[in-house]
């Protein structure tokens, strides 16, 4: 997108009652300041929310406490808010693989998709609060498994794929994942990385972690232990359709992020 230009090179949005995007970011940004809690609970009124909070914030320096006794999901704001309007035939995710393969998910196809996945977590015993750990490339299945893990309640932590068996077997162990997702490979640069080996090579380090689901990806070999290996593919077999969103506090983490 481009903002339509004069030919003075001025910009040409219309004027009068409606602000210009700096002044009415300015003066946003003015009511935030004078009154934050005010200006904070008006935006937050913007969501769906199963009960409202009791209170907006609870300040005891250095810790912040916003919305005190509110419960949503964020999985909830995320999809199901949308495909109850006009946007459920809307693109919620492009994709394009390396290999230029492509697939789009309208709101309607990922409201079904991130019911699915959250019916396989469930069913492999993960409960509100438990760790989830994802090892994968950047695929369509990434984003739908942290909705999904958001959807249950449980905490979600995202390696970048590129990393060690020791990298992966050190976040595992300092957030106590119970499972771990990874595909049998992935494509980088022409090459196909073998992340199944890897994280085969990170359980071994990782007594936390119960079962293990493997994406189809690169379509490789790859040694699966009965019992703690599964297929993401079967698991959707006997996936629920619906899956109602957990709800859960204010400050419940969504995810933990390693930088």
């Amino acid at each position: 997108m481009s903002e339509d230009k004069g030919a003075d090179g001025a910009s040409s949005l219309p004027t009068g009652s409606r602000l210009w995007p700096s002044k009415r970011y300015a003066e946003m940004h003015l009511r935030s300041l004078q009154d934050p809690e005010r200006f904070w609970a008006e935006e937050a009124r913007k969501l769906d929310w199963y009960k409202t909070w009791d209170r907006v914030l609870d300040w005891d320096p250095p810790y912040a406490r916003w919305f005190v006794g509110g419960m949503l999901n964020a999985s909830y704001q995320c999809v199901d808010r949308h495909v109850t309007s006009w946007r459920r035939s809307k693109v919620a995710i492009y994709w394009e693989g390396e290999n230029g393969e492509t697939r789009v998910l309208s709101y309607s196809t990922l409201f079904r998709e991130v019911n699915r996945y959250a019916s396989v977590l469930k069913k492999l015993g993960v409960k509100k609060g438990d760790r989830v750990a994802l090892y994968l490339p950047m695929v369509p299945d990434l984003p739908i498994f942290m909705l999904a893990c958001a959807r249950i309640g449980a905490v979600h932590t995202v390696i970048f794929s590129g990393f060690s068996a020791k990298a992966i077997a050190d976040r595992v162990n300092d957030i106590q994942a119970k499972i771990l997702v990874t595909s049998d490979g992935s494509y980088r640069r022409g090459k196909i990385l073998a992340l199944k080996e890897i994280t085969d090579d990170a359980v071994q380090m990782s007594a936390s972690i119960e079962k293990t689901v493997v994406i189809r990806r690169a379509g490789e070999s790859v040694p699966m232990t009965p019992g703690r290996d599964f297929w993401l593919s079967d698991l959707l077999g006997e996936a629920e359709r619906v899956v109602p969103a957990e709800p859960v506090e204010s400050t419940h983490p969504l995810y933990i992020l390693y930088t």
